[in-house]
């Protein structure tokens, strides 16, 4: 066995995503034959890559096809998050993608997407924040249990900045952790905007593979700001299966598709799908109407990251600080691993195959 053979046995392998063999994508690293010993590491586009078991196999048999069928193979990984920025912006330079949850209306479950999102993208090894950009109806300190809380100041450069709140392996900064959840923010857009801005900027949130940010519902200032101020490598569109809410979730689509915004839109995920009761796991009830946000996301040709179910664990999970991926019910935190697989493969699609994101310039 030579070095040659095994790169050649391993062209054939592809990596599922972005269409192309691991060794043209330059992914093969450190790659040593001695004897029938084979070993290298595959360099992923995302420590969240859900398809590594996929081309760990492929990689084992081609080369035992190929080359060797006594070969003992040894394959490690190692992740360089792929990112769509140009590089040199200003705002969250060290950020490598940032997300933003979006949906048309409220009630939908926006906020339980984002923090389930940031978390499952956690688990699987990435550097995650999640910024809550819902001024007016903050829901992160409740969800994540860290009501009452207050981040701490830092200097750095004679400028102060804010810590962000770490909990469950997560960076997280709310207007909730600044004021008194008891207290109304009666702020009018240019201030809701000027609070959001302060997020980005004086906000220390270091070295991420993503922020996550849950954006308020529909579709007004806080969205602009946030695409004037920083690159937004994509939007997840959150809806329900029911006729209001895929409406507003068109709504939400057109903003995005706008000529003077033009930000990807990664895909749609369609919540509370249908209800499945604990004693009944194997039950589906259709309350909202069936695959409303499926059909939709066909509509308008965008790709469908699944279907979150009705579960009592995941809305009792928000309400006790204790979000879904880090609770106990394997059936909800298979639809959010399934949902964030998806998500994190049309990531790294879009990163390989469109242009490279740049903020707007809106001026109405």
């Amino acid at each position: 066995m030579t070095e040659a053979a095994i790169l050649a046995a391993l062209s054939n392998v592809q990596e599922p995503d972005l269409g192309k063999d691991l060794v043209t994508l330059n992914m093969i690293k450190d790659l040593k034959v001695e004897g029938n010993n084979v070993s290298f590491t595959i360099v992923l586009t995302t420590p969240a890559c859900p398809m590594k078991d996929l081309m760990k196999n492929a990689c084992e048999n081609a080369i035992k096809l190929l080359v060797n069928k006594e070969a003992l193979v040894t394959v490690n990984f190692t992740a360089n998050t792929t990112s769509s920025r140009k590089g040199g912006e200003a705002e969250l330079a060290n950020v490598k993608n940032i997300i933003a949850v979006v949906s048309g209306k409220g009630g939908v479950g926006k906020s339980t997407v984002s923090a389930n999102l940031a978390l499952a993208l956690a688990e699987g090894g990435a550097k995650v924040g999640l910024m809550d950009a819902d001024i007016y109806g903050p829901s992160v300190p409740i969800m994540f249990g860290v009501r009452g809380q207050r981040p701490l100041m830092k200097d750095v450069g004679g400028k102060g900045v804010i810590m962000p709140i770490e909990k469950y392996g997560i960076s997280l900064m709310s207007i909730g952790l600044l004021v008194d959840e008891k207290d109304a923010v009666v702020w009018r857009g240019p201030m809701a905007s000027s609070a959001i801005r302060q997020f980005i900027t004086d906000v220390e949130w270091g070295e991420l593979d993503y922020l996550v940010i849950d954006m308020p519902p529909g579709t007004g200032d806080i969205h602009l700001t946030i695409m004037q101020t920083v690159p937004v490598t994509g939007v997840v569109i959150v809806t329900t299966p029911q006729t209001v809410a895929l409406a507003d979730a068109k709504k939400a689509i057109a903003m995005f598709g706008q000529a003077n915004i033009k930000v990807p839109i990664i895909g749609l995920v369609e919540n509370m799908a249908y209800f499945t009761p604990a004693e009944l796991p194997n039950n589906k009830y259709y309350l909202f109407g069936k695959e409303g946000g499926k059909n939709l996301a066909e509509e308008y040709d965008l790709a469908f990251l699944g279907q979150i179910p009705l579960v009592q664990t995941i809305r009792e999970g928000g309400d006790e600080g204790v979000p879904a991926m880090v609770g106990e019910d394997e059936i909800s935190k298979t639809a959010l691993r399934n949902f964030v697989s998806q998500a994190v493969r049309q990531i790294a699609i879009r990163n390989a195959n469109m242009p490279k994101t740049e903020t707007i310039n809106v001026v109405a």
